[in-house]
């Protein structure tokens, strides 16, 4: 009886300790993938903070020039997240995280020694196939170091982690270009790549490769990529060379026959870049298109918001970075605890309060905001605000795109719910770049930042909009970690 106890006793203790290992394994796992996450996603907005200080620095090129310095890395980023996550299973996500981690960490010393604004550029664009490389890459490792039943709530965090990175890159920003300088905003990626790199090389564990299938439509995405870019560089353009001049009229065909051919490869490629049976789920395509929205408004707004702080208010960039800082904090403490309320009450209510509250705060901006500093009874409330309807928005239209989803294709379904963030991104800074224009007085300066708040209104009103199409409910996660909608008794 004796010996039984401890052999039992045995069992018991080596089953813990196992466990123990499992989880330890399963949280490095997480937290390496995140740094990878973290830092793509970051390099989306830290550069907007540090956006005052290359105007100084190369003074000699356009606002529109400058803003290819964001929209680049965003086109990029968003045009082969996709086709990154195909190469990641037909060689190996291990193989190809840590690849685009080093392309990514070039991209970054590049734009650090850049010096012109075409070369600042050309980092950046080597940043952002970096970043894309990582991002579908941590997904999909990250993916299957847990067990099924986990996935949506690791989604949802992993996808917190991103949109947490977003919001903290102004904050983050002005720190470092007060310490050191706009260089040392993509320096700071260098030490963060190698701890990521090094921890991989002892958590991270090659999956499934699936090396006898086709190889991805790169030229697809080489032809997505030029679509947007001739897009971009038509809005950017239009006010300095004529909305009807044949510079813009060019690009904008130029950008509608590159979509079109890209479309007509995406039908008929073997791997194409966008897998356009996925858009037969309603949920996929509803989600999609409120990013694409919501998109939209948010980077137009992460940007103005630090161009009005520095160039109305006379903030110095320090100030202004920390100006920002509630807004992140929210966001922080909000985006756990939507992912789990979204499981329990379903994706729509929480996305409809998300996309209102950021709504309401933008049009706090736009409303209340004057020409003389009025931080904390006007700028902090509405800051808030916005916090909370990121941190119940961005991460949870993570999840809901792939919720309808097999667990098979979680990762090509995040990637292109990522691709729809960054080229929503882009867009909407093209956009900022004709509404802000060239204010020759305050009064006129104002003006242009409240056309913009209500520009991003507007769009976050449309992401809602959109949102009420998504099917009514809470979510149920089967046996094999697909996920399906239960409609409730009070929802029939």
């Amino acid at each position: 009886m004796h010996s039984a106890t401890v052999n039992f006793m045995t069992e018991l203790t080596s089953a813990t300790a196992g466990t123990s290992k499992v989880i330890r394994l399963r949280t490095l796992v997480f937290l390496v993938t995140s740094l990878g996450a973290f830092m793509g996603s970051l390099d989306l907005s830290i550069v907007n903070v540090a956006f005052p200080a290359l105007e100084r620095s190369f003074s000699g090129d356009t606002t529109a020039a400058l803003a290819w310095v964001i929209t680049a890395y965003s086109i990029t980023y968003g045009s082969l997240l996709v086709i990154a996550g195909r190469t990641a299973d037909r060689i190996g996500s291990r193989r190809v995280f840590n690849l685009g981690l080093g392309v990514f960490c070039l991209g970054s010393a590049l734009c650090a020694a850049a010096p012109s604004v075409p070369f600042l550029i050309a980092g950046r664009v080597i940043q952002g196939s970096g970043a894309a490389a990582m991002l579908p890459a941590s997904l999909s490792l990250l993916l299957a170091a847990y067990p099924h039943e986990r996935r949506t709530q690791i989604v949802t965090l992993w996808g917190g982690i991103g949109a947490l990175a977003v919001a903290t890159g102004p904050t983050l920003g002005a720190t470092l270009v007060t310490v050191g300088g706009w260089r040392w905003v993509f320096l700071v990626n260098l030490p963060v790549g190698a701890l990521a790199y090094f921890m991989g090389r002892r958590v991270l564990s090659e999956g499934a490769v699936n090396a006898h299938h086709p190889a991805p439509d790169y030229l697809g995405a080489v032809l997505v990529s030029g679509s947007l870019a001739s897009l971009v560089l038509a809005i950017t353009q239009g006010p300095s060379w004529g909305w009807s001049s044949p510079g813009v009229i060019g690009t904008l065909v130029a950008a509608v026959l590159l979509g079109n051919f890209f479309l007509y490869r995406c039908r008929h490629h073997a791997e194409p870049v966008l897998d356009l049976s996925l858009f037969r789920a309603r949920s996929f395509s509803v989600t999609n298109v409120a990013t694409l929205f919501y998109s939209m408004g948010f980077f137009a707004m992460l940007l103005g918001n630090i161009l009005f702080l520095t160039s109305v208010w006379h903030y110095k960039i320090i100030w202004a970075g920390l100006a920002v800082t509630p807004g992140p904090l929210v966001v922080a403490s909000v985006a756990g605890p939507a992912g789990r309320l979204a499981a329990r009450i379903g994706f729509r209510p929480v996305l409809l309060a998300g996309t209102s509250l950021f709504t309401l705060g933008l049009l706090m901006f736009a409303l209340r905001v004057g020409a003389h500093p009025d931080y904390l009874a006007v700028w902090l409330p509405a800051t808030i605000v916005l916090g909370f309807g990121i941190g119940l928005t961005f991460p949870v239209l993570g999840a809901t795109a792939v919720s309808s989803l097999q667990a098979s294709r979680y990762a090509v379904g995040s990637a292109v719910n990522q691709t729809a963030r960054q080229v929503g991104g882009a867009i909407g800074i093209a956009i900022l770049v004709v509404i802000l224009g060239t204010a020759h007085s305050v009064v006129e300066a104002l003006s242009n930042f409240r056309h913009l708040w209500l520009f991003s209104a507007s769009m976050a009103a449309a992401a809602g909009i959109t949102c009420c199409c998504l099917a009514r409910g809470r979510q149920r996660i089967d046996n094999k970690g697909s996920t399906t909608n239960v409609t409730t008794p009070a929802h029939r």
